[in-house]
């Protein structure tokens, strides 16, 4: 029996072995070290418990290696056996909360080039392997804590940022969200938003075609989420920039299907996509890549990342591109340069800043109206010789069109205790889009006809989030909490001038052009045309707040956000008529005065994580989006609001990077808008509009040397109440029939019912073919409608991908680190459409080949 005075002299014994500890660990004379030498209480009863499996409470704030090291063994009864020369000077990541040892040393190494092995209560750090892809280490089991914005580990992201802005697992979390890896860009070779997008459930991605796709980026990019149109967020925050997309700059991108007004304010019902642009990395990261392929393409990227200080609290990352090529249509190139520096500053192991800057110049975007075609031709091949996808039915004389892109961001964090952090993202971006181009402007017996333009787009958009976050417990309750406001002030001036004296007729055969536009009222030369210019001032701010509950396995998510919006419009337009001889000028004008609209939204979930790892969730959420645009009378729309109710499973296959998930959800969203089929270039009031579908999904690393991701998609979006009425339309006449039936219960035009796909990579094995690997994929993309009530159909098509990659470095040591590369995209050269509406198609790309000569040391 333990008398009354041994604990204290125990304790007192084991503090002057901690005090020892500490004077060998700062002698230069021992370089290596084992922690906690000393017994624990526990040990010198006898008793060892098997401390990987136990849970503890931790709390270590971010600094030096060698310190936090001594912390965690003395919290956990921990061996540590390490060469304290060579972990000099690194600094561990900040663990906080309730989690194993494994889980709390795999949390504070993630980064720092080491990982750990372990026998019984004894660990060694070991070297991590050396990868370019930053992410976690599989040890002994184990997988350390992803960072929520980082490229992921093969083909599975396990923890995201964009659904709840604080740092949780993807299965902790009532609604769908996929991630596309940076892996599956690199074995994609996606050079685009678009293209990342393409085997992701529940997204179409290429509803346009190449005719939105030349360029690397651009908002929507001529994608949708559930049916409805969608934004992209770069960092947290709506993104304007002609060029957001550019994939050479992001870490990772993500769909997070389903209203996200709670977080972000203005979003579609639908979703929307979030991507993360790259910053300095922990390790050095030293890239360079060439890169090759079909209608003339070359380009070269850089990726640098490295410490500035010795200790690495400042530290600096490069991204680099230069490209240029055709496209498979004749006369229309894509072209760019661009630079993203970044910098990040850890102030104080509570406090970081991360400050980024990019510019990018497209001088061909690799977008034209030539891009477009008329119905006959490409859908309709009844007496119609097929369009081929080379020709380029525009002005041959009359077809630049250039980007200029700048943007500013940093991004500020601090702690000031285990209970409230405090994070602020600002980013500045302005964009110009120049283009001596042509709009389509209809079709009649083998010819289309085109109308000369000039225009000079430019937007610039400031946004703003800040936020306080943090975890705590109330009773039996954790929480994680989140209170925050964000802003966003967007300005946008479009002037363009129109050669009206005359559509250009082109040959959608044999398209041959010699037409030289005429834009001036001053001109010596005959013209007739309009000068216009539109003015669109956008200002919105939110407040924002939500508490993700958990007692035991039971997680219960509420959230709220108020939303005011103010906006205005002004156009101004000038038409002139110089060809009788005297100058006929007509003028006018338009004002929107300021129109503020303010919405409450919030959602509520709630699931249950088994210890099986399969997770059931339901939730039910709502969205809101001002609508900025007029009808024809010039009367603003209502506001969109929608609301979705969603129900699926999760299931994280234990000790397995394999996510399985399936959502089957229900959306209904008020004051829909389609264009006007009177009215040419305005929009009318679809009243409500129904979606509802499933998706199923796998992410898989099946094993070290097999990755998969799989998909299904049925999306079923219809017009649910509505007093419009239309014809039927007849493609092969190119005209409207019958007597106008109402769009009630019809079925949304360019939005696939059915979608499929699956995408694998294998590595052969060392004995076989060493540092060989080869991958393949699968799409089918389901019919589309071409109008309002059904007439016809866009026919479903399926196309083939393949790749292949080999490691140069297995073959000899000479060429240690350099792999060459291999993608290809439609496979088999399908001609196929993308989609069509009821005066034109959108050609889907045709068999494009890129390799890549990728270097790292």
């Amino acid at each position: 029996m333990m008398e009354r005075g041994d604990a204290p002299r125990r304790i007192k014994n084991r503090n002057r072995c901690g005090i020892l500890i500490r004077q060998l660990m700062a002698g230069s004379a021992l370089t290596w070290c084992a922690v906690e030498l000393c017994p624990s209480f526990a040990m010198a009863q006898g008793a060892v418990a098997p401390v990987a499996a136990q849970t503890l409470s931790v709390n270590i704030p971010t600094g030096e290696l060698n310190h936090a090291l001594l912390t965690l063994s003395q919290t956990a009864h921990l061996q540590i056996f390490y060469d304290m020369d060579k972990v000099k000077g690194l600094h561990a990541n900040a663990v906080s909360g309730t989690m194993t040892a494994d889980q709390a040393l795999s949390r504070m190494l993630s980064g720092s080039g080491y990982s750990f092995s372990r026998v019984g209560n004894k660990i060694s750090l070991v070297p991590a392997a050396a990868n370019i892809t930053l992410g976690p280490v599989r040890v002994g089991g184990m997988v350390a804590h992803q960072d929520p914005t980082g490229p992921g580990v093969g083909y599975v992201a396990e923890n995201t940022m964009s659904a709840t802005k604080t740092d949780t697992p993807i299965t902790e979390i009532p609604n769908s969200i996929y991630v596309i890896t940076k892996q599956v860009m690199q074995d994609q070779q996606v050079q685009s938003v678009q293209d990342a997008l393409k085997y992701t459930p529940g997204v179409y991605a290429g509803a346009e075609g190449t005719w939105n796709k030349g360029a690397a980026g651009g908002n929507t990019g001529g994608y949708s989420q559930r049916g409805f149109r969608t934004s992209q967020f770069v960092d947290g925050l709506m993104s304007e920039s002609l060029s957001s997309g550019e994939t050479a700059f992001l870490e990772r991108i993500e769909a997070v299907n389903g209203p996200a007004s709670v977080m972000y304010g203005q979003v579609t019902p639908g979703g929307m996509i979030a991507s993360t642009l790259k910053k300095p990395t922990e390790t050095p990261l030293h890239q360079v890549t060439l890169g090759f392929g079909n209608w003339g393409r070359y380009e070269a990227t850089a990726d640098v990342s490295d410490k500035v200080t010795k200790s690495g609290n400042v530290r600096y990352r490069i991204a680099a591109i230069g490209v240029t090529q055709g496209t498979q249509t004749e006369h229309v190139g894509y072209h760019r340069v661009g630079i993203l520096p970044s910098l990040t500053w850890d102030i104080d192991p509570d406090t970081s800043l991360t400050v980024l800057g990019s510019y990018m110049y497209t001088p061909g975007s690799g977008v034209s109206a030539g891009n477009t075609y008329p119905l006959q031709g490409t859908l309709i091949t009844d007496g119609y010789a097929r369009i081929p996808r080379k020709n380029f039915l525009s002005m041959t004389n009359w077809n630049t069109n250039s980007q200029t892109d700048a943007m500013f961001e940093y991004q500020f964090h601090h702690r000031f205790n285990k209970y409230i952090n405090f994070s602020q993202t600002f980013r500045w971006e302005k964009s110009k889009e120049l283009g001596k181009d042509a709009y389509y402007d209809g079709y009649s017996d083998g010819t289309v006809y085109e109308a000369p333009q000039l225009s000079a787009e430019s937007t610039r958009t400031a946004g703003l989030d800040t936020r306080l976050f943090g975890k705590l417990s109330t009773g039996p309750l954790r929480h994680t909490w989140v209170i925050g406001s964000d802003f966003r002030d967007y300005n946008y001036v479009y002037p363009w001038i129109l050669d009206a004296k005359g559509d250009v007729a082109i040959n959608i055969y044999n398209p041959k052009t010699n037409y030289v536009p005429c834009f001036s009222s001053l001109s010596s030369a005959k013209c007739i045309g309009q000068h216009s210019i539109a003015y669109d001032d956008y200002f919105q701010e939110g407040i924002y707040f939500q508490d993700q509950i958990k007692w035991k396995k039971l997680s219960i998510l509420l959230g709220g956000r108020q939303d005011w919006v103010n906006f205005s419009a002004h156009s101004y337009t000038h038409q002139y008529n110089n060809t009788g001889g005297t100058s006929v000028n007509r003028y006018s004008s338009s004002r929107t005065s300021p129109q503020p609209q303010n919405a409450f939204t919030w959602r509520a979930g709630i699931l249950y994580n088994f210890d099986m790892g399969l997770t059931p969730y339901f939730s039910y959420s709502t969205s809101f989006i001002p609508q900025q645009s007029t009808n024809w009378q010039g009367q603003p729309f209502s506001p969109l609001t929608g609301k979705q109710f969603e129900a699926g499973l999760k299931y994280k296959i234990p000790n397995k990077d394999i996510l399985l998930t399936a959502s089957a959800y229900h959306i209904e969203e008020n004051h829909y808008l389609i264009s006007d089929a009177i009215h040419t270039g305005y929009s009318a009031d679809a009243g409500r509009v129904r979606s509802q579908g499933f998706e199923v999904s796998a992410n898989a690393n099946i094993t070290r040397d097999l990755r998969m991701i799989a998909s299904y998609t049925y999306t079923d979006i219809r017009y649910a109440k509505t007093n419009k009425t239309s014809k039927r339309f007849d493609p092969y006449t190119n005209a409207s029939y019958g007597t106008a039936i109402s769009q009630s219960g019809m079925a949304v035009p360019y939005v696939p019912r059915n979608m499929v796909s699956a995408f694998l990579d294998y590595s052969f094995p060392k004995a076989v073919l060493d540092g060989f690997g080869v991958n393949g994929g699968v799409r089918y993309v389901g019919f589309t409608y071409i109008d309002n009530v059904e007439s016809f159909k866009t026919p479903a098509y399926v196309l083939f991908d393949i790749g292949a990659h080999y490691d140069l470095g297995r073959a000899t040591p000479v060429l240690k680190g350099l792999k060459a590369q291999l993608a290809i995209s439609n496979l088999t050269n399908k001609y196929y459409l993308a989609s069509c509406s009821t005066y034109q198609c959108y050609i889907g790309q045709g068999r494009r080949i890129y390799g890549n000569l990728t270097y790292n040391w």
